[in-house]
């Protein structure tokens, strides 16, 4: 009962907020102009409820959902979460000549979405033609593989890859441009794309998808909390919803797509499979919960991988607030309280995590300098939250950070070496070393590991059609996005999950569009 009556009032707060007109700001603190007055963006994460709800709920404006009253009884196609996948699914639903609905249960579209740092991965793309990135769909597969030691669901995986550059081209046909390309930790090769300007992606993606739903007239209604998916002669034909915590409706339609993403935001439901992570904080937006998993196997669909949770290795812990992957991707180091630097900060998420770990204050500093800070535009944001250290010398820099000044120096300097001689001979890394860390001021961000991706979700195929414990597509239901499992294996590489929701999402419409034509 407490559990119920805090939910109910923190929603309750939500909408106030809401009608408050919080947001539309991007990742700089400024308007956004050119993404129109409808733009969905959001204020930084925090770990108290308050904030986490302003978070949650701040970005689109009231005028970017649809009016309750507009509601229909009856569908083509029922999408259940407003994230990436589930608006790039609505998108291609309507493109394929359907009457798709859109249903989020937060005040605002966006979901994890919006949090998205780094950037989107894609191979062979035109924007790696232009800027003479040798890369393959073949590499991108065996170092997504790699990343997740050999476990990942290859058909998905192969899907994936080869259609990873058409989502970046499809992107960009609905003025979502992704042309500006960093590295992420577990690659070789540069092909992770972010906006022109290397902002964060995941303000920019979803501001741009909201635009394009509006602009297709797709109904898109917030506050509309998804109980149960209903089911009639063996067949997926609806949902119960809750709008408002009050108003209980039964909406029918020919096809449903569960894109409600994963549960790192549900504690109880992460200890139950991973107690060790009990404790950590989480980078998640308060509404991944993992309703959508509980849902699908109400109606017989069948998981994977739930135990497998990404833990990031570079979390600001304060305000439970990710410090993207693009900031070590353009340079920046991590050191110990010592001042030293303790491993490859370019390996694969879990690897670096681990290293972290291995420290006895489980925390570490990442430092880098003022060209970092341009290429990586998030790191205003990170400014304006009042997490970052600055200073105009390592010495200066040291001392606020409480490590020893002489040390910190003889570490720069020898990381400034081995990006002149493009070799790490004490950790042997050899990706973000396109520039060094000489140009002052030098900056530093305290960090250390918290939960912030769920690989384990529910189980479909490469139709996105969700599967049945016997491997039977469960018919009239599909899912994309962090609610499925089996494509990150035991780790995802950094950049994957945008892209997934973008490919499966696309698929997912496409699917239930000839699913519903072919009824």
């Amino acid at each position: 009962m407490k559990k119920r009556l805090a939910a109910t009032l923190i929603l309750v707060f939500s909408v106030m907020l809401v009608i408050a007109g919080c947001g539309n700001s991007n990742a700089n603190g400024s308007v956004n102009e050119s993404q129109g007055k409808n733009s969905a963006t959001t204020e930084p994460a925090a770990t108290t409820a308050p904030k986490e709800t302003a978070e949650a709920v701040s970005g689109a404006s009231e005028a970017s959902y649809t009016p309750y009253d507009q509601l229909k009884d009856k569908y083509d196609i029922i999408i259940v979460g407003a994230g990436g996948a589930g608006m790039s699914a609505a998108l291609e639903a309507k493109a394929n000549g359907m009457n798709p609905v859109v249903l989020e249960k937060m005040p605002v579209a966006g979901g994890n979405t919006t949090k998205s740092s780094s950037g989107m991965n894609a191979s062979q793309t035109k924007f790696q033609k232009e800027q003479g990135i040798e890369d393959t769909n073949d590499l991108f597969y065996e170092e997504t593989m790699a990343g997740g030691h050999d476990t990942n669901n290859k058909e998905l995986l192969r899907f994936f890859v080869d259609n990873s550059a058409s989502a970046i081209d499809w992107l960009d046909s609905i003025g979502i441009r992704l042309n500006n390309i960093t590295i992420t930790g577990g690659m070789k090769e540069k092909r992770t794309h972010r906006p022109e300007d290397g902002s964060a992606v995941g303000q920019y993606l979803v501001a741009g998808l909201v635009r394009n739903v509006q602009e297709q007239g797709i109904p898109l209604f917030v506050n509309a909390d998804v109980k149960e998916l209903t089911v009639q002669d063996g067949k997926v034909n609806g949902v119960k919803v809750l709008f408002n915590q009050a108003d209980e409706k039964t909406i029918t339609g020919s096809a449903v797509i569960v894109t409600t993403g994963g549960f790192g935001a549900n504690m109880e439901m992460i200890t139950e499979v991973r107690p060790d992570l009990e404790g950590y904080v989480t980078t998640n937006q308060i509404g991944s919960t993992g309703d959508g998993i509980r849902m699908i196997e109400q109606v017989g669909g069948t998981t994977v991988d739930l135990d497998q949770i990404q833990v990031h290795p570079t979390v600001q812990q304060e305000k439970s607030y990710l410090i993207g992957e693009a900031v070590r991707g353009e340079g920046a180091i991590l050191v110990s309280s010592e001042g030293k630097r303790f491993g490859n900060e370019m390996d694969t998420r879990d690897k670096v995590t681990a290293s972290i770990n291995t420290l006895p204050e489980k925390s570490a500093y990442l430092v880098f300098d003022s060209g970092v800070k341009s290429r990586v535009k998030a790191v205003d944001q990170y400014i304006k939250m009042g997490v970052v250290l600055t200073a105009d010398t390592t010495r200066a820099l040291a001392e606020q950070m409480n490590v020893p000044a002489d040390q910190l120096k003889t570490t720069v300097d020898t990381w400034n070496s081995a990006v002149k001689n493009k070799s790490d001979a004490e950790f042997g890394r050899t990706t973000g070393m396109d520039n060094d860390l000489s140009g002052a001021p030098y900056y530093a961000i305290q960090i250390g590991p918290g939960i912030h991706y769920t690989m384990g979700g529910v189980v479909i195929n490469t139709n996105t059609e969700v599967l049945n414990k016997d491997g039977n597509a469960i018919t009239g239901l599909f899912a994309a996005g962090e609610v499925v499992g089996g494509l990150h294996g035991q780790n995802r590489i950094g950049g994957n999950s945008v892209a997934e929701i973008i490919i499966f999402g696309r698929q997912a419409g496409i699917k239930s569009a000839e699913f519903v034509k072919a009824q």
